[in-house]
């Protein structure tokens, strides 16, 4: 309540101590968290460390829902305090592994979402691809997450455009044929038309922006969609020709 977060930390760590020397391990797990959420104020390492502990006691109790969302609170710390997606990313993976044993896909598929955004951040283009693709595969089999498959197909086209504009051409293909209404979207023909300029035998900014700029017009893409498009252009401006 005095908000001396450290302090209250250290008490919480030592009523976690004082219960696995009784073999509580619940209440255990509980104080660690409750230490994990003071340290966080202060010392998000420390708190990493807290739920670390908590997770393995859970992780024994069989409690993997609970430890699934410990490792997205540590996947959060990594992300938005630390600045370190790489190890972001692979605890988003580990509590997307539990949800998945656990039958909560919903929130697993959430969490692999945020694996494939921060691959991708990362310069993993493959693996985001890969694993966008895998989330519109699941969504399509799914009636009530059918309509986001064209969402996640987007996403992996435009990791696809990263790596190469070939790569991205066949992945369109590949896409269109599984999920015939995704060449319905206004998604799918942005694509096609950015293909069409980022072409590096005859690289075409202008045009490359001006798709850019109609499609942004109706409905704006995201932070995480920018930077990806961003990333092209730019490429696409160092391969001009320099004029003579």
């Amino acid at each position: 309540m005095g908000k001396h977060w450290r302090e209250a930390g250290d008490a919480f760590s030592k009523a976690a101590e004082a219960h696995s020397s009784k073999n509580s391990r619940h209440d255990s797990a509980s104080a660690l968290v409750d230490a994990a959420n003071c340290y966080r104020k202060v010392n998000g390492q420390q708190a990493i460390e807290c739920l670390d502990s908590a997770i393995a006691i859970y992780t024994d109790m069989g409690r993997f829902t609970i430890a699934a969302k410990h490792h997205m609170s540590i996947a959060e710390i990594y992300e938005t305090e630390l600045n370190d997606p790489k190890l972001a990313s692979q605890h988003y993976q580990k509590a997307a592994d539990f949800y998945r044993g656990e039958e909560s896909n919903a929130s697993a598929s959430k969490c692999e979402a945020k694996v494939a955004h921060l691959d991708a951040d990362a310069g993993d283009y493959i693996n985001a691809a890969k694993v966008f693709e895998e989330l519109g595969k699941a969504a399509m089999e799914n009636s009530l997450l059918k309509y986001g498959a064209k969402d996640h197909f987007f996403r992996a086209c435009l990791c696809h455009l990263n790596i190469d504009v070939l790569n991205c051409q066949q992945a369109l293909e590949k896409y269109a044929e599984m999920h015939p209404a995704f060449t319905d979207s206004r998604e799918y023909k942005l694509m096609v038309k950015l293909v069409e300029t980022a072409n590096p035998e005859e690289p075409n900014v202008d045009e490359f922006t001006k798709a850019l700029t109609e499609f942004d017009s109706i409905s704006r893409l995201d932070p995480w969609a920018t930077r990806r498009l961003n990333t092209v252009k730019k490429a696409l401006k160092a391969d001009e020709p320099e004029l003579t």
